[in-house]
């Protein structure tokens, strides 16, 4: 299956949210409505063996149709090596399975979460232990919002 238009995907199931760093993977599930996102972990980054069978096995442990994948473009919008990065990673795990994926403009989704964790008072030990799940569920819920807004 092709990457997808986020208003393109199918209307029902849970929705992953996928925030792919360097040396974490962010992850984010959407409750059944597609209303709320939910951090749910991260995946420490070793080889994309690993990677890719812990990823699929959350999606199967979670009952997950579609994923959003979290592109990172550049404030002016063009795309650079980490934006193909993230395309040849979702490339790569539509061709271990066929499902439904779409990418999302994630620009500021991490700063936004460290920010708000500042704002919290977290130490930095403990920003730095959730903050690629929280940033995957702060770009999942704009995807959904999104989707809200469209079908609405």
């Amino acid at each position: 299956m092709p990457l997808l238009a986020l208003d393109a995907l199918p209307a029902a199931g849970r929705v992953l949210g996928i925030d792919l760093g360097t040396k974490t993977i962010g992850l984010a599930v959407s409750d059944p409505g597609r209303m709320v996102a939910s951090p749910v972990g991260t995946i420490r980054r070793t080889r994309w063996t690993e990677d890719s069978t812990a990823l699929l096995a959350a999606i199967d442990e979670r009952g997950v149709a579609v994923i959003v994948l979290g592109l990172p473009i550049n404030m002016d919008g063009s795309e650079g090596p980490r934006a193909q990065a993230t395309r040849a990673f979702a490339r790569n795990l539509l061709a271990l399975r066929d499902f439904p994926l779409a990418l999302w403009d994630e620009r500021l989704s991490t700063a936004a979460v460290e920010r708000a964790m500042i704002e919290a008072d977290l130490s930095r030990r403990r920003r730095a232990e959730s903050v690629d799940a929280a940033a995957a569920a702060y770009l999942l819920q704009g995807a959904l919002d999104f989707l809200a807004r469209r079908r609405a």
